[in-house]
């Protein structure tokens, strides 16, 4: 590796302290009294989400995440007394996609993360009801960092979505320290989710209201959806502190042919990504591309973003071009939609080549999602987060945020 690859840099370079009083426990009362931070070309000014529109430059395009989280947390009664927690990380074949594990009937095997493991012995089948819904989870096996468990249901007709909706529970972020209540159910949730298969909210999205889409409609601001399914891995921590050694985590993304299509026709104005998971799916496309540029071949399969393709790959190729591309191999595919999974590192040193600005919440130290408004930002990233420390803004999923605009 070269002396400038970002892998070489240390995660302790990526650090503030959070007190644990500026982490939003609850949302506000209203999606849109949030704080917004706005970042433009070194200068910070204060609003609220609900004016966002007015710092938005026209004829921009809004990308947003239209994943909706599931109710992955399972809590089964052990017949010998105490509890066994089940979470639903992602199906365990992965090669159709969420949405159509998620439709599943009967029967189906997911990966999940189990809390009490220890006490599921083999052979062990958990049940839970929830009036004529009966649930059964059976241990199949252990992998490295997760287990596989056979979920099977009756009545059989039900999608595994319907089961999940009646028995389980909103996953709510570990830093929150409570579980979820009925708020939850509605607030940790963006008004425009459409597509079960997320672990945790995109949450960039939360802010936003039919109001402010109307505003966005009046000042010609476009809008557009992707989908990545956020995985439990966008809240771990990085471990190791040269960057070099970390796994990225990785996750479902599902991108339409006519999203290229509105991408290749935009002439002007900057395309902002609401949230961390839309900037990673719509940067994963141009990698893909030149992937197909290769191999115009390329099977389904072995069409996804490895973490370090960025920095190994020649970059050389122009993003339309590679748009194109990807949208020729697209179309060929029938459903015309790409599926495939991201592991896209983004950290300082990266070259953003299809998103010019980001809407975000603030972020935990030391993780992935910093590390991604650094390489946006540069180490402005430390007097942004001081200002938002020094002027009483909430952090982290339910807190306020920041829109970020380096042009």
């Amino acid at each position: 590796m070269p002396d400038l690859f970002p892998g070489n840099l240390s995660i302790s370079d990526f650090t503030y302290i959070l007190p644990d009083e500026r982490i939003a426990r609850y949302p506000l009362p209203a999606r849109d009294a949030s704080k917004l931070l706005v970042w433009r070309k070194g200068t910070i000014c204060e609003t609220k989400y609900a004016q966002i529109a007015d710092w938005l430059p026209t004829h921009s395009l809004l990308v947003f995440n239209n994943s909706k989280v599931i109710a992955a947390r399972l809590l089964f009664g052990k017949p010998s007394g105490g509890t066994i927690e089940i979470f639903c990380l992602e199906p365990a074949d992965t090669g159709s996609g969420i949405d159509q594990a998620m439709r599943k009937t009967m029967k189906a095997e997911w990966k999940c993360l189990i809390g009490g493991a220890s006490k599921w012995k083999r052979g062990m089948v958990l049940e839970k009801k929830a009036g004529e819904i009966i649930l059964k989870a059976r241990f199949v096996e252990k992998q490295t960092d997760s287990f596989v468990v056979e979920f099977s249901w009756m009545p059989s007709g039900l999608h595994f979505a319907e089961v999940l909706h009646h028995l389980g529970s909103i996953p709510l972020p570990p830093y929150l320290k409570r579980d979820a209540d009925a708020a939850d159910a509605e607030r940790y949730q963006t008004i425009y989710a459409a597509s079960e298969g997320s672990v945790a909210a995109p949450t960039a999205g939360l802010h936003f209201t039919p109001q402010i889409f109307d505003s966005l409609l009046e000042k010609k601001i476009d809008t557009e959806y992707t989908t990545l399914h956020v995985g439990a891995g966008t809240f771990m921590p990085v471990k190791s502190d040269r960057l070099a050694d970390h796994t990225m985590h990785e996750e479902f993304i599902e991108v339409r042919a006519d999203t290229l299509e509105r991408l290749l026709r935009k002439s002007s104005g900057p395309v902002i990504a609401v949230g961390t998971t839309s900037l990673r799916t719509m940067e994963s496309l141009y990698w893909l591309g030149m992937k197909v540029a290769e191999n115009k071949g390329i099977s389904s399969s072995a069409l996804n973003v490895d973490q370090w393709d960025p920095y190994q790959m020649d970059s050389g190729m122009d993003t339309m071009e590679a748009l194109h591309f990807l949208l020729e191999w697209i179309r060929q595919q029938p459903e015309q939609k790409l599926i495939t999974k991201t592991r896209l590192f983004i950290l300082p040193g990266y070259k953003f080549k299809i998103i010019n600005g980001l809407i975000s919440n603030f972020h935990q130290p030391q993780s992935t999602l910093l590390l991604l408004v650094a390489a946006l930002v540069g180490e402005e990233w430390k007097k942004i987060y001081q200002y938002a420390l020094e002027n009483d803004f909430r952090f982290l999923s339910y807190g306020d945020g920041c829109l970020f605009l380096p042009d």
